[in-house]
């Protein structure tokens, strides 16, 4: 009996757990305090703070199955998904790794003995072939003298990308950084397949399917492409779980091995589909494993960064669902059935199931209307485009903001006979990508960090000036001996009471000083691996590497930022009271004059809701409790109920931050010593930051007080306004709105009574083109917002008409154009408005029956609605 895509998954990390390996959990897709990185996209992520000799490993041999998701970068591969044997969005990458330990000989035997071992996955060794780098003979020899493999199925590959070193068998983890060679192990799907080998002009066919990559990591490649050894070489691996259970399940199709089987049997169900062998369903069951874990791992849809790229999944889905006749929700039902397909995978789905589905639901619910509303979009375009070709601009708009594959517009433009512009689409593409790029903060220049291998010992818990020692200067991202007088740079000490930017909280700034008046001015405080840099500039003397300096943070600026940190605690535990224990937190940032935190909840709180958190934390402040600090293994801490950030690394001893019985949580940061010292706490907004996401600002101390303050001082300020004092205030605004109604009934009479009589003026100078009633006037009335009231009175009294109308106000021209429903099939009020825009240098839009627009040239208005006559009848037949 063929092995389950579970029992492949567990029998791998069983074998290797056997050869001495640590099996550790799949990291989240989402890795915290990584910025060069969208999603988790391969197995070595997690590990790659010890690849770069940023951290010390806890174990040298460790083995994973890895969730991953490639969407983006150069692993953009989302309109094959679906439509090809092996593309996904969402995959699980098998992995082992060592540190240091074994290197290329052992690799390469373990990997032969899982694949090929009755006792494991008991593939033929003829079906094998192996691929290594043309220069590592290592490698070679190992294949060909230890395992035996003949000569004729290990290929050698050179550099066949164009440079040095750029070869589908040399492996890097970007420009800068370690890298090495690597050998891929392929497998033979039969000569019935199509395909020749890796290496050959046809070796993008799918006979031979690569299975395994084990990546050798020796080198460090810098920024000129100098290539440095690895004090310690590593290994990485990586191999595709749906291929290799493709493989031993005897199937060509990722798509075919049990897994997919039962979701897409799900999808069939529960879409109650006909079309049983619809690319769609394939399209849906890869969907529908990337959002679930998405959202499991913490993001929610909305239109930034990741949370865009989860919403554009949950919208290609569900347009592939009513694709397939879908008359209602049908996403969120497929996450018990892929919680069942996954089987030990799926542990994180079970945990959040709920959420997972709540969350699509809503999506769903959202993504229908927009659906719809893209469709009416597109028939408008279509209705207004001129010629026969649908712009590449309004394409893109359709597949970026509503997610219509630029396929279904194609399909609907060919029913109308009308063509698409491509090249305008791509254009557009490819400009958003390169804002998306400019724009989302992940970079990859490891070099910058690489070997900053210094150790800071951070001494701010109990104390806010010391004596250290200068460990390095960097200066223009390079490593110097001395830095001088008004220079910027980063300057790292052995020891040092400067909190570094973390946890929410922001870095410390203060000064550095030392002989003869020499002062570094600290600007902020960062992390670099283990040290501790501070940012900033030298306004006097110079300072260089082994100079003992005086370290002194701004004691007020701390003293602030320590009141809001442990006031977020304190707001944390008082929303869980007020709004149940489903509040988690999404992020935060503390300063010195305000605290921000984002949390989950799917609504607004209410008025009296926030005012009940701000009456719980300041009674917690005037109870003027010790804050204690308690170190302790993580395990006991989660034990005893300290809530962790979500995402967030922590190490096996955890600080853990103790609030009498009213908070605990994992916290680094700095705290005050009892809450009295925090003062006052108000709330000073509350506000959605994403779908899911609520924001609440906050202030404390001082702070507090004059936003309290503010108010009564408004109030005030109004009394004295209107006349009147506190007491009366009331009373005296309730009779000036009164009154104000009044004045505004008077002016709506007046301004009804002016728009029937500009309409019988109006409908006296009618003319008649082509025997169509038309109308083109520049008037005079009050308001321009009276001009669609207008429009609409003629429509109603001539029934079949074109109108426009123009006034001037405040030195700008408002234009406004309408026709009737029966005439629109000639002209519609959006192209008519066109003309005349584009003539006065404005702007505007609107609907077929209905546009209306601003201009600035008011010269050539008249010429304009001279001009117009002729416009509208050449159109008229």
């Amino acid at each position: 009996m063929s092995k389950s895509t579970a029992q492949i998954r567990q029998e791998f990390l069983n074998f290797f757990h056997s050869k001495g390996h640590q099996i550790i959990t799949s990291s989240p897709l989402i890795l915290p305090n990584d910025t060069t990185l969208l999603f988790t996209n391969a197995g070595m992520n997690q590990f790659k703070s010890i690849f770069l000799g940023q951290e010390e490993p806890k174990y040298t041999r460790v083995t994973t199955a890895q969730r991953c998701l490639r969407v983006g970068g150069k692993h953009n591969d989302l309109e094959k998904v679906g439509y090809t044997a092996r593309h996904h969005t969402f995959f699980e990458m098998l992995g082992n790794f060592s540190f240091g330990d074994y290197f290329k000989q052992e690799a390469i035997s373990f990997a032969w003995e899982l694949l090929t071992s009755p006792k494991w996955f008991g593939l033929p060794k003829h079906k094998l072939l192996v691929t290594v780098y043309a220069e590592d003979n290592e490698a070679f020899n190992i294949w060909a003298k230890n395992i035996g493999l003949p000569l004729d199925r290990i290929i050698r590959i050179g550099n066949n990308k164009g440079g040095p070193y750029a070869s589908d068998n040399f492996w890097q983890m970007s420009e800068t950084g370690p890298c090495g060679p690597c050998s891929e192990i392929f497998f033979d799907h039969g000569d019935h397949i199509p395909g020749g080998v890796p290496g050959s002009t046809e070796e993008n066919g799918d006979r031979y399917i690569e299975i395994w990559n084990l990546v050798f990591m020796q080198f460090n490649r810098k920024s000129d492409g100098t290539m440095i050894p690895l004090p310690t070489p590593a290994v990485d691996t990586g191999m595709g779980l749906e291929r290799i259970a493709a493989v031993i399940q005897n199937v060509h199709s990722n798509y075919n091995i049990d897994l997919f089987k039962a979701l897409i049997k799900s999808i069939i169900q529960i879409t109650g589909t006909t079309k049983i062998h619809d690319q769609s369903l394939h399209v849906i069951a890869d969907h529908i494993r990337s959002c679930a874990f998405l959202i499991a791992d913490g993001v929610l849809p909305s239109n930034e960064n990741r949370s865009y790229v989860l919403r554009r999944l949950i919208r290609r889905a569900i347009r592939h669902g009513y694709t397939l006749g879908a008359q209602k929700g049908f996403f969120f039902k497929l996450v018990s059935p892929l919680i069942h397909a996954m089987n030990e995978g799926a542990e994180i789905l079970k945990k959040n199931q709920d959420k997972v589905e709540e969350v699509l639901k809503t999506e769903e619910e959202k993504c229908v209307k927009i659906l719809k509303n893209g469709l009416l979009l597109l028939n408008q375009e279509l209705r207004k485009t001129p010629g026969n070709i649908l712009n590449g601009k309004v394409i893109f708009r359709l597949y970026d903001t509503f997610g219509f594959p630029v396929e279904l517009i194609e399909d609907i433009c060919n029913e109308r006979h009308i063509s698409i512009d491509k090249v305008g689409f791509t254009l557009a593409m490819q400009e958003q990508r390169q804002k998306a790029r400019n724009a989302s903060g992940f970079n990859t220049n490891y070099n910058n960090i690489l070997y900053i291998t210094h150790k800071s010992k951070f001494k701010g818990y109990d104390r806010l000036q010391l004596n250290a020692i200068i460990s390095m200067i960097i200066v223009n991202e390079e490593i110097v001996d001395t830095i001088y007088s008004g220079q910027d740079g980063i300057i790292i000490l052995d020891y040092t009471p400067f909190y570094p930017e973390g946890g929410g909280q922001i870095g410390d700034i203060g000064t550095l000083k030392a002989h003869h008046d020499t002062c570094f001015i600290i600007k902020n405080t960062k992390k670099y691996s283990q040290a501790i840099g501070h940012i900033g500039t030298l306004s006097h003397g110079k300072l260089s590497t082994g100079d003992t300096v005086l370290a002194q943070v701004d004691e007020p600026n701390q003293t602030s930022i320590r009141l809001n940190h442990s006031a977020t605690h304190l707001l944390q535990a008082a929303l869980r009271l007020i709004l149940g224990p489903k509040v988690m937190q999404k992020g935060s940032l503390i300063t010195a004059q305000s605290l921000r935190f984002d949390f989950s909840y799917d609504q607004p709180m209410t008025q009296q809701e926030i005012r009940q958190v701000e009456i719980i934390i300041n009674k917690q402040i005037r109870r003027n409790v010790p804050i204690e600090v308690h170190i302790m293994e993580l395990n006991k801490a989660i034990s005893l109920g300290a809530i962790a950030l979500f995402n967030e690394k922590y190490d096996q001893y955890v600080r853990v931050l103790k609030i009498d019985d009213f908070s605990i949580e994992l916290c680094g940061g700095t705290h005050a010593h009892r809450t009295g010292d925090i003062g006052l706490f108000h709330i000073t907004s509350e506000s959605g930051n994403a779908s899911g996401i609520r924001r609440i600002e906050a202030v404390t101390g001082e702070e507090a007080l004059l936003h309290i303050y503010y108010p009564y001082d408004t109030l005030a300020e109004i009394a004295q306004l209107v006349k009147s004092n506190h007491r009366n205030l009331y009373k005296k605004v309730n009779s000036l709105i009164a009154y104000t109604h009044t004045l505004e009934k008077q002016l709506q009479k007046l301004q009804n009574q002016q728009i029937i009589q500009e309409s019988l003026l109006l409908r006296k100078q009618s003319i008649t083109i082509k025997n169509t009633k038309i109308i083109i006037s520049h008037i005079n009335i009050l308001e321009p917002k009276m001009l669609r009231i207008l429009v609409d009175n003629l429509k109603h009294h001539l029934g079949s008409t074109i109108i426009v109308l123009a006034m001037i106000s405040n030195g700008k021209i408002s234009l406004i154009t309408g026709v009737t429903k029966d005439l629109i099939h000639h002209i519609t009020a959006t192209h008519l408005l066109e003309y005349l825009a584009k003539q006065v240098h404005g702007k505007g839009g609107g609907s077929p029956y209905l546009a209306q627009a601003t201009g600035i040239n008011i010269e050539a208005l008249p010429t304009a609605l001279t001009n117009v006559k002729s416009w509208i009848s050449d159109r008229l037949n």
